[in-house]
C-alpha cells in the first residue's frame, strides 16, 4: 500500500502544502523603471523601508523608483596621485634640492648605469 502512495510523485519536488487558513503579511507593489525603459513592480511588505533604487528585472541596469526621491549621490574621495602623496611629504623646495644632488651625482659618473650593481659582481 505504502508503494503505491507515492508512485508518480518526485519527492521533495512539489510542496503539498496550501495557502488556505493562513494570513498572509500585508504587502504594497511598488514600481520601478530603468533608463531602458522597462517598467516593473516589486512586493514589499507594508512595514518594509522601501528602496530608491532595484536591480531591473529585465535587463540589470539600476532602476529608480517611482514617483519617489532621487537617490543621494555617493560623496567621492579624489584620486590621490603619486605627485600628491609626494606633495604631503614634502616641501617643493626639499624636492628640488633633492633632484640637484641626484644630478650631480649622475653628472659627476658617480653612478654608472650602464652596468647593473648586480651584473658587476657576477664578473669579479
Amino acid at each position: 500500500m505504502s508503494e503505491r502512495a507515492l508512485r508518480g510523485t518526485r519527492l521533495g519536488a512539489t510542496s503539498y502544502e496550501t495557502d488556505r487558513g493562513i494570513d498572509l503579511a500585508p504587502r504594497q507593489t511598488v514600481e520601478y523603471a530603468c533608463q531602458n525603459g522597462h517598467r516593473f513592480e516589486v512586493p514589499f511588505s507594508v512595514e518594509a523601508e522601501i528602496p530608491v533604487v532595484w536591480e531591473c528585472r529585465f535587463c540589470g541596469q539600476e532602476a529608480a523608483l517611482l514617483d519617489g526621491d532621487e537617490p543621494e549621490e555617493k560623496k567621492t574621495k579624489p584620486t590621490r596621485t603619486h605627485w600628491d602623496m609626494l606633495m604631503e611629504r614634502r616641501t617643493r623646495e626639499e624636492l628640488e634640492e633633492v633632484l640637484a644632488e641626484r644630478l650631480a651625482v649622475l653628472r659627476s659618473g658617480g653612478m654608472n648605469l650602464a652596468v647593473h650593481p648586480r651584473d658587476s659582481r657576477k664578473s669579479a
